[in-house]
């Protein structure tokens, strides 16, 4: 085959772009669909200025990444992009700031500032280029918030909250859980943050317990999560915190049960992104909380507070430090950071409710409380000091600290510096701990013990930031069976319903109340194979023959893994060059263990993941209406 075959047989060069367009795209900056994009807005806004075309190419890849806009000023490249070295970026011909700018203002297929023209595809404000629709999202979304932080809600009864805070609240310490429960009571919109296991589903269900306390009960509450996973969860753990709260605050809250956001809001066929609640027709409901929050995206949360009834309270729940929504937008991580209107005024009652909780408490933390109405909880109770350690030193961005931390011996925490996908690198503790794990799971669904059997499963997980190559779930997955083929006998030989088998759900199946992540093992049931799964926490034996879209899972990715704990937990990095390695990546798969972690890559590759958080532009974070 010629070159010139060959090259119309790539998919991901654009064959009939000119100029910069095709220049970038040869370059591997835009991939074929970011140029066929601008090419279009071309023929329908009959524009042939070339620096525009591309600033719309690079928008639309921008979201492609998850990223809402482009910073006009930061766009020429000095960093690597999509595995393209850094020095090839900046050796493309990027326009001039100033003059792309310029260019950008004259064009009839930009909008320019928050008051021009709605009918145009982009927009340019304040230095940062957008597709329309995706700044109106925006725009929705921080009215809403800087509206919510403005007003003022009805006061609380001070004597009464006491009297609850004291009920639901038993330690005399500095408690950020009782403030963020203080904080929800005087504000109508409010954040509980903090990472896995800091307690943020209990604080939820003893915030409640003191809202409907002070509302006398009937408060209508309505639960949501971004994914049918998530929802399950939260109910569980939901329904588990209430049973702990005093009786009479458990009769008031109820029973609490969640649903994703996409049910929540009311689906609409034949429509991806409309639902039948919106501002003309509102959520009918006095308080929503969103769990998971950090894996929602822009348009998802644009579409919820469109939906709120103007006097509800709207309280969000999630690790702004995990990985973001895999759509565009970091709307929580956003959230967190943007401070509150100039004009707030601190809610005195709180702030003297709440004296002693904000003792422990940076100036910063104390405004961001206040004004904001966020609250980050800080102790963890889930998983080790050393775990908790570990994660701090990730999250600080200090990479020297993360690896002399890792150069100590620490009885939950190993690092093995070496290159996993190197036939040289000796893997046999790896090995050994999936084949224990696996072998204690094999065992109880040969017996038929489908709880034994999933807790087996919860034993060990290897995790993976990619999905296909010798770094990717693929890969490792067919190396685990191997080893199991090996250590294990009869292992895999029954064809695809054997037993012992791991499985997770790749999409929601409503029918048999399964959801995309849960994850269940084929077990043995008087001959025949069925499936374990736990559903609302109740243990289910389900014919194999009702499953449709399910994968064997002895490798996960990271982003799927977010939301689950493991005890044990292996994670394999890629080389230090590659794009999909990210701090939050790194936080996120070390978050996942509760006993042990184990990191399995250079000393090269840490560093690299270490030091390069996600980058997602918006103007959520600091722009004011």
């Amino acid at each position: 085959m010629t070159t010139e075959a060959a090259d119309l047989d790539d998919v991901a060069q654009a064959h009939r772009a000119t100029g910069p367009l095709a220049t970038f795209n040869r370059a591997g900056v835009l991939g074929a669909a970011d140029v066929h994009v601008a090419m279009r807005l071309q023929r329908l806004g009959h524009t042939d200025d070339e620096s525009v075309l591309l600033a719309a190419a690079l928008v639309v890849r921008g979201v492609r990444q998850g990223s809402v806009c482009v910073d006009i000023a930061d766009a020429p490249g000095t960093t690597a992009v999509d595995g393209v070295p850094a020095e090839d970026v900046a050796a493309l011909p990027w326009p001039a700031p100033s003059a792309w700018t310029a260019a950008l203002e004259a064009s009839e297929i930009v909008a320019v500032g928050s008051g021009g023209p709605a009918d145009r595809p982009l927009r340019l404000v304040d230095g940062l280029l957008y597709l329309d629709r995706y700044w109106r999202q925006e725009q929705l979304i921080a009215g809403y918030v800087d509206a919510a932080r403005r007003r003022v809600v009805p006061e609380p009864d001070p004597g009464r909250v006491r009297a609850a805070l004291a009920r639901l609240f038993t330690t005399p310490a500095p408690d950020r859980q009782r403030l963020a429960a203080v904080v929800a009571a005087y504000r109508q919109f409010s954040i509980v943050a903090g990472g896995p296991g800091t307690g943020k589903t209990t604080t939820v269900a003893k915030l409640l317990a003191l809202l409907q306390d002070q509302a006398g009960g009937g408060l209508r509450v309505a639960l949501a999560a971004p994914t049918g996973k998530a929802a399950a969860r939260l109910t569980e753990a939901a329904v588990a915190a209430t049973q702990a709260l005093p009786a009479e605050d458990r009769e008031r809250v109820g029973t609490l049960a969640a649903s994703t956001l996409h049910r929540l809001l009311g689906f609409k066929p034949g429509a991806r992104t409309r639902f039948w609640h919106d501002r003309d027709n509102r959520l009918p409901y006095d308080v929503v909380v969103v769990d998971e929050a950090s894996m929602v995206s822009l348009t998802m949360m644009a579409r919820l507070v469109d939906a709120l009834r103007p006097d509800a309270r709207l309280i969000l729940v999630g690790d702004p430090d995990q990985l973001a929504s895999v759509e565009a937008g970091a709307v929580l991580g956003d959230l967190v950071e943007r401070p509150a209107p100039s004009d707030v005024t601190p809610a005195s009652g709180a702030e003297a409710l709440a004296g002693a909780d904000l003792a422990d408490l940076s100036s910063g933390e104390r405004a961001a409380a206040l004004s904001a109405g966020v609250v980050r909880l800080s102790h963890g109770y889930r998983f080790t000091e050393e775990i908790q350690q570990l994660a701090d030193a990730i999250r600080s961005g200090d990479a020297n600290r993360v690896l002399s931390f890792l150069d100590t011996d620490h009885p939950s925490v190993a690092f093995l510096d070496a290159d996993p996908a190197s036939s040289a690198t000796d893997l046999g503790v790896l090995r050994d701990d999936v084949v224990a794990a696996s072998r204690d799971l094999v065992e109880a669904s040969r017996a038929g013990d489908g709880e034994a059997a999933l807790r087996a499963l919860d034993r060990h997980r290897l995790l993976c930031a990619h999905r296909e190559g010798p770094y990717g779930v693929a890969w490792w997955s067919r190396r685990i069976e191997e080893w199991l083929g090996e250590a294990i006998g009869g292992y895999g030989r029954d064809g695809l319903w054997y037993v012992g088998r791991p499985l997770i759900v790749t999409a929601n199946d409503y029918q048999v109340r399964l959801f995309n992540g849960d994850t269940g093992v084929v077990v043995d049931d008087a001959g025949s194979p069925r499936a374990a799964f736990r559903r609302e926490g109740e243990l289910a034996y389900l014919p194999v023959n009702r499953l449709s879209d399910v994968q064997t899972v002895h490798a996960l990715s990271v982003h799927r893994s977010q939301g689950s704990q493991f005890e044990h937990v292996s994670l394999v990095l890629p080389p230090a060059e590659s794009p999909l390695l990210t701090r939050e990546l790194l936080y996120t798969a070390v978050t996942r263990a509760e006993e042990h972690v184990r990191i399995i890559g250079t000393r090269a590759a840490l560093a690299a993941a270490v030091q390069r958080p996600i980058r997602r532009a918006s103007g959520l974070r600091t722009r004011r209406l």
